[in-house]
């Protein structure tokens, strides 16, 4: 939830002054246009109303996340808003809204605000309501904040060190150039295995028939847990190494030697 975190390091978390929502949510909106280097964005306030009044941006549990896109490239930009009392923003499930969360997304950062959007719904969920932090002070709520933010980085990790690890055995693979050979002679190839639990093992070689081979292969992941030799795709699999990453990921690494008329190696697969 970097926009937020941002939010907060930048002083941009404010008790509102007033308990209506048109106030609160123009208030918000001179927020976000002070900030330095922000595009012009028309009337932000009045594009925010637009969208209020075709569909209500109250989330439950005393929490609304009013939002207006605009074209082109920018940064995602938070604001964030805390009213003691209340605001009566005719949220669906009729609780007064308490945290008010705005944010001006362009176009270029859509997909990084649903990505922060669903952290946040989750995030509340786990709060219940945020109704015992009705007579919090901003510091207070700052910190269950900042809360937030930490529970969705570290949920975040195992996912990031995953695309890490495929990232790494990617190059490998591309640095790993088979040898040259000629018909009828003999060629090797490094092969990596990435294997997850409750996944399908995810093979890297630049040869992509036996790549294929591999990961329709039903008893893969018998074979290598076993370091087994073993045929596929007319190449003979021999291990070399297995390491261990956290939450039981497994990265393996075989020489893959085919005799005879070898297929020609495919390019190397995309990073």
């Amino acid at each position: 939830m970097k926009a937020l975190l941002t939010a907060l390091r930048e002083g941009r978390l404010v008790e509102v002054p007033d308990t209506n929502k048109e106030k609160s949510l123009e208030y918000l909106a001179n927020l976000i246009e002070a900030v330095p280097d922000m595009p012009s964005v028309g009337e932000l306030y009045e594009a925010m109303m637009t969208r209020e009044r075709t569909m209500n941006t109250a989330i439950g549990n005393g929490v609304a996340c009013p939002h207006v896109r605009a074209a082109g490239n920018g940064e995602l930009v938070c604001a964030v808003g805390w009213s003691p009392a209340g605001i009566d923003y005719g949220a669906p499930d009729g609780k007064k809204v308490h945290l008010v969360l705005m944010y001006y997304i362009p176009e270029s950062q859509k997909n990084v605000y649903l990505k922060e959007i669903s952290s946040l719904a989750a995030a509340v969920r786990r709060e219940g309501d945020i109704q015992a932090l009705a007579s919090a002070d901003v510091a207070t709520v700052r910190e269950r904040l900042l809360d937030w933010v930490s529970q969705a980085v570290e949920a975040s990790i195992p996912e990031a060190k995953a695309r890490m690890i495929r990232l790494e055995a990617r190059q490998a693979v591309t640095e790993a150039a088979p040898l040259a050979v000629g018909p009828g002679a003999i060629q090797i190839l490094n092969v990596l295995v990435l294997q997850m639990p409750g996944q399908k093992p995810i093979v890297l070689s630049q040869q992509r028939a036996l790549a294929d081979a591999l990961e329709r292969d039903e008893g893969l992941g018998a074979l290598l847990q076993q370091h087994l030799q073993f045929d596929r795709a007319g190449y003979r699999l021999v291990f070399r190494s297995a390491t261990q990453f956290e939450n039981a990921r497994t990265l393996y690494e075989y020489s893959a030697v085919s005799m005879g008329a070898a297929p020609q190696p495919s390019k190397p697969p995309p990073s």
